[in-house]
């Protein structure tokens, strides 16, 4: 497997990771009545990232020679 092929489960593992603690530490945040931190939008870009990969692995495998 090439390393574009095994990046993209990887990084979509470690967005849906860091996404999920953001959203706990907010309910928790919430919860307990305090200031809410600032929400970064993890989700969009892990999406980014994994089109980037994705990109990348077509190209990588279309001009990769057959040899």
């Amino acid at each position: 497997m090439c390393v574009f092929c095994a990046a993209i489960p990887t990084a979509a593992a470690v967005g849906t990771n860091l996404n999920s603690k953001q959203k706990a530490a907010r309910g928790a945040a919430k919860a307990k009545g305090i200031e809410l931190p600032s929400e970064k939008p993890i989700a969009k870009m892990t999406i980014g990232v994994i089109v980037l990969l994705a990109i990348g692995s077509v190209i990588y495998h279309s001009l990769k020679l057959p040899y």
